[in-house]
C-alpha cells in the first residue's frame, strides 16, 4: 500500500480476479468481444441517425444521445477492466479514481433522465399526435436532452466532491474491478452518514423519479392504443415496444444487482463473492451492448437506414 507522510491513501489496489487468475484471460477475451459489439453497434446507430434524413426526428436524436452515452458509460471502465487482466499489480490513483467514479455515476443517472424523457417523447406522439410537431419541436427537444446529460453529470459531481473530501487511511484495497463509490466510501476513516443520505436522494430522484414517469407515460400510451383499431394499434405499439424493452433490462438488471439476497453460508463466501463481482461486470455491459441489437431488430426504419448505409458503402468501394 503507498501512503503519503500524512498516511493518506494515494492509490487504490483493485483486486478484480486476483484470487482467479485461471479466469483472468477468459474474461479479458469475453469482455473484450463484447466491448468491441458495444462500440460497433451504437457507433452504427449513431452513424445512421446523422446520415439518414428520414431519422431526423426527435425520437431518433434520444436514440443517437443513448447509443454516445452507452459508449461513453462502457469506455469509462472497460479500458481499466481489460487493463487489470493483464497487469499482475492492478492500482489506480486517487485522482484516477475520482474521475472514473464521476463518469460512471454520471452517464448512468443521465440514462435513467434520458429513458424517460424518451418515455415523453412517445407519450406525445401517441396520446396527442396532432400537436407533436409542435410539443416536440427541435427548440424542445434539444434541451431535453441537453437537460438530461447537465442533470446526470451535476448529480455525480455533488456525490463525488462529497466523496473526496474523505480522509482515506489505513486500507487501500477495493475488493471490485473498477472504482466503485460505495466500496470508496467503506475504506474512509470517517462517518459517511451524509453521503449515504445523499447518495439515497440521488437515487429516488434519478431512479425513482424517471421510472414512475415512464410509468405512468404507458400508462396513457396503454389506455390510448385500446381505443383505436387494431392494425393502427399494432403499429403504434411497435414504436415503444424497443423502448419499452431497453427500459425493463436496464431497471431489471438494477433491481436484480442490488436487490438479490446474500448469501447465509460462510463456506459459499468466496463464490458469493465472485458471484458478485461478475454481475457488477456485466451489469454495466449487457444493457449498452442490447441496445442497438433491439432498436435494430424492432425498428423498420433503423433497419432500412443500416442496409442503405451498407448499400452506399458498397458503390463507394
Amino acid at each position: 500500500m503507498e501512503v503519503s507522510n500524512q498516511s493518506t491513501v494515494t492509490e487504490f489496489v483493485l483486486l478484480g480476479l486476483s484470487a482467479h487468475p485461471k479466469l483472468e484471460k477468459t474474461f479479458f477475451v469475453l469482455i473484450l468481444s463484447m466491448y468491441l459489439v458495444i462500440l460497433l453497434g451504437n457507433g452504427v446507430l449513431i452513424l445512421v441517425t446523422i446520415l439518414d434524413s428520414h431519422l431526423h426526428t426527435p425520437m431518433y436524436f434520444f436514440l443517437g444521445n443513448l447509443s454516445f452515452l452507452d459508449i461513453c458509460y462502457t469506455t469509462s471502465s472497460v479500458p481499466l477492466v481489460l487493463d487489470g487482466f493483464l497487469t499482475p499489480r492492478k492500482t489506480i490513483s486517487f485522482s484516477g479514481c475520482a474521475v472514473q467514479m464521476f463518469l460512471s455515476f454520471a452517464m448512468g443517472a443521465t440514462e435513467c433522465v434520458l429513458l424517460g424523457m424518451m418515455a415523453f417523447d412517445r407519450y406525445v406522439a401517441i396520446c396527442n399526435p396532432l400537436r407533436y410537431p409542435v410539443v416536440m419541436s427541435k427548440a424542445a427537444y434539444v434541451p431535453m436532452a441537453a437537460g438530461s446529460w447537465v442533470a446526470g453529470g451535476a448529480n455525480s459531481l455533488v456525490q463525488i466532491s462529497l466523496a473526496v473530501q474523505l480522509p482515506f487511511c489505513g486500507d487501500n484495497v477495493i475488493n471490485h474491478f473498477i472504482c466503485e463509490i460505495l466500496a470508496v466510501l467503506k475504506l474512509a476513516c470517517a462517518d459517511i452518514s451524509i453521503n449515504v443520505i445523499s447518495m439515497g436522494v440521488a437515487n429516488v430522484i434519478f431512479l425513482g423519479v424517471p421510472v414512475l414517469f415512464i410509468f405512468v407515460s404507458y400508462i396513457f400510451i396503454l389506455s390510448t392504443i385500446l381505443r383505436i383499431p387494431s392494425a393502427e394499434g399494432r403499429k403504434k405499439a411497435s414504436t415503444c415496444s424497443a423502448h419499452l424493452t431497453v427500459v425493463i433490462i436496464f431497471y431489471g438488471t438494477i433491481l436484480f444487482m442490488y436487490g438479490k439476497p446474500k448469501s447465509k453460508d460462510p463456506l459459499g463466501a468466496d463464490k458469493q463473492d465472485l458471484a458478485d463481482k461478475l454481475i457488477s461486470l456485466f451489469y454495466g455491459l449487457l444493457t449498452p451492448m442490447l441496445n442497438p441489437i433491439i432498436y435494430s431488430l424492432r425498428n423498420k426504419d433503423v433497419k432500412t437506414a443500416v442496409r442503405d448505409l451498407e448499400r452506399h458503402r458498397c458503390l463507394i468501394q
